[in-house]
């Protein structure tokens, strides 16, 4: 990894130190509306348990939490600076016991099976060191004809080819994939029947 690739990675990818505090004001900024316009695809009830992976600066779980009043919401992402920002953003539906954040990764999900209604990922799935695992994971952790969304704006690096064959792959039915000419969002269903495993 070059010079500017690290810079990156420190400012976007997994946030840290000053370039983190200021990558995770922007990212709050930019990707609200993906994320707003991707929960409206989910159609997230007022009871549902929701899990977001990858919260960056807490944007989205603020969405999601008024979304679902009634049920709650987990987050999880791999920056402690990333858990700082959403805490402080979040933090009197943290308070009231209606939010969960936590550190962690996308292959090692650290949730019960079958426990979520929906899963959102906004501009995150192109970070994820190991997307195979990562998507066995999401499956795992959703209820049987749950849906998960993963959003993507046009500047994240993510090209829109291959994702629902990618779904298919991981064992997701219905996958369809939704564009604007800002954003684009892979939606897929978990199936009766399907095998989850946890990841060792």
């Amino acid at each position: 990894m070059g010079a500017f690739e690290r810079v990156l990675m420190r400012t976007f990818g997994r946030p840290e130190g000053i370039l983190g505090r200021l990558g995770g004001m922007v990212m709050a900024k930019m990707n609200q509306p993906c994320a707003a316009w991707a929960i409206g695809l989910l159609k997230i009830r007022e009871n549902d348990r929701v899990l977001e992976v990858g919260f960056g600066p807490g944007a989205a779980i603020q969405l999601l939490a008024a979304s679902a009043p009634f049920g709650h919401v987990d987050g999880i992402d791999p920056s402690q600076e990333m858990l700082e920002q959403a805490t402080a953003r979040n933090a009197m539906a943290i308070a009231r016991g209606q939010v969960g954040l936590r550190i962690g990764s996308v292959e090692h999900l650290p949730f019960e099976d079958n426990a979520f209604d929906k899963v959102l990922a906004i501009n995150s799935m192109q970070l994820w060191p190991d997307s195979e695992t990562g998507l066995a994971e999401i499956r795992r952790v959703m209820k049987v004809g749950s849906k998960v969304a993963l959003g993507f704006t046009t500047y994240s690096g993510q090209q829109p080819s291959g994702l629902i064959e990618r779904l298919t792959t991981a064992g997701f039915i219905e996958a369809r994939l939704v564009e604007t000419d800002k954003a684009f969002c892979v939606l897929a269903v978990k199936p009766a029947g399907a095998r989850d495993f946890a990841v060792p």
